[in-house]
């Protein structure tokens, strides 16, 4: 791959041509087909493919709407673009990487995901598709969206949980660790402002970045608007989300500042926290108990079969179908489990994924789990890991058990490892793209 990197954070503001920065920035609907065919014009070369004038006009159409609607002030012209360009060539990588890989998103499976996301809103399909019409979103466009996330997210999780091992060492610390009880029992909602280093960054660069970013967290503790400065100053990926992590246990947090939160109050800021080339800033939105510390449990089995480079989602829709008939005819589901069952921890153990509760599931497999009854096999069921079919074991109420307790641990640590892996995973790719501007 040619290693030659054009970096748009720092070079991209510069080189905007003047009749794109004016389209842009104004904003204007499209209302001329003239119009229309310059926004058709190449405005990057990433590797092997292209990101188009039209795609980032509609892009920062879509994000502005967003930020207007959270009654938040967009950031300078030159700085949005920035940000948008950047986040439309990362995925473009990514989507890039997938095609490379085999990875795919059939038609069945994204009509029951853009299905999924209509009845979320509670709307039927026609509601929705008429919902999108009246905000001028294209449905088509909108599926085509849906398409691009869904294949970047199984993209990310075959490349990434490689890159992830967990010990029982590593368990047993999480557990004894001392801010274990209170990271079960509290959740944080955490602001995240942060900064790169270029990779040929001088020691004064940094001094500078370091000091830059001091500024930055004093304004913060002055008052600034948070949300304001993360989309007008950060460059991680919450950057246009106002670098709102969402609601997290301390366990869930980056390791980097999973402590600090610990000794937080709402509405504190901490930072700059710098780390190899990057500088952080975090801020306590806001924390809330766990509520309850009896859980309800479900103990559940699961047969996993994977969609591959050689096996399509419907091939491997068809091979749980026939799975399920013949535990529906009397075979063993354990067995079966053991013969067949691609999840490799369970499979060994006839498929047993042990006492469980809800949240440590996706919800796809949340939900089956959670309308079956006690002996019950479901259907055949899709997730973003492949083709699932669960047997319902046992249900119970009660505290906490040790068994429960590990689960979670390894679940929280499987969490936060992740998202570190997919942090440095993508700054990888970067780095190894070639990147030219074309403005």
């Amino acid at each position: 791959m040619n290693n030659q990197i054009v970096k748009s954070n720092a070079a991209f503001p510069a080189q905007v041509g003047n009749w794109l920065a004016t389209l842009l920035l104004v904003l204007l609907p499209l209302q001329a087909a003239a119009e229309y065919q310059r926004l058709e014009a190449i405005v990057a070369v990433v590797d092997d493919d292209v990101v188009l004038a039209s795609e980032l006009m509609t892009r920062l159409e879509t994000v502005r709407r967003s930020i207007a609607e959270n009654d938040l002030q967009p950031p300078p012209g030159d700085v949005l673009i920035n940000q948008i360009m950047e986040r439309l060539i990362i995925e473009n990588i990514q989507l890039q990487e997938a095609e490379k890989r085999g990875v795919t998103v059939d038609d069945e499976s994204l009509a029951r995901a853009v299905g999924s996301f209509a009845s979320s809103n509670n709307m039927t399909m026609e509601e929705f598709q008429q919902n999108l019409a009246e905000d001028g979103t294209s449905y088509r466009q909108f599926r085509e969206d849906i398409r691009a996330e869904l294949i970047i997210s199984r993209l990310q999780r075959a490349m990434i949980n490689r890159r992830i091992a967990i010990s029982e060492q590593d368990v047993q610390a999480l557990l004894n660790s001392p801010f274990y009880q209170q990271m079960f029992s509290d959740e944080y909602r955490v602001g995240h402002i942060m900064r790169s280093l270029e990779d040929d960054a001088t020691e004064a660069d940094r001094e500078a970045a370091v000091v830059e970013a001091a500024g930055f967290a004093e304004e913060l503790r002055n008052g600034a608007d948070f949300a304001q400065m993360a989309i007008a100053k950060s460059s991680a990926s919450t950057a246009l989300e106002g670098g709102d992590l969402g609601w997290r246990r301390a366990g869930e947090l980056p390791t980097l500042f999973s402590d600090a939160v610990l000794d937080m109050q709402v509405e504190d800021v901490v930072g700059p926290i710098v780390t190899g080339s990057t500088i952080h800033i975090i801020k306590l939105l806001e924390q809330r108990g766990a509520g309850t510390e009896r859980l309800d449990q479900t103990n559940v089995s699961h047969i996993l079969i994977r969609p591959s480079e050689i096996v399509t989602s419907e091939q491997a829709r068809e091979q749980a179908q026939e799975i399920y008939q013949r535990i529906q005819d009397g075979e063993d589901f354990a067995e079966l489990a053991k013969a067949f069952s691609e999840d490799p921890a369970s499979a060994l153990n006839g498929g047993v994924l042990g006492w469980s509760t809800p949240d440590q599931f996706v919800p796809q497999f949340a939900e089956v789990m959670s309308q079956s009854d006690v002996g019950e096999v479901s259907e055949p069921f899709e997730s973003e890991f492949g083709w699932h079919i669960l047997l319902v074991e046992d249900r119970r109420e009660q505290d906490m058990s040790d068994e429960a307790r590990r689960n979670m641990a390894m679940d929280l640590l499987f969490r936060r490892r992740f998202e570190e892996e997919r942090q440095e995973w993508l700054k990888e790719i970067r780095d190894e793209a070639f990147v030219e501007l074309r403005l």
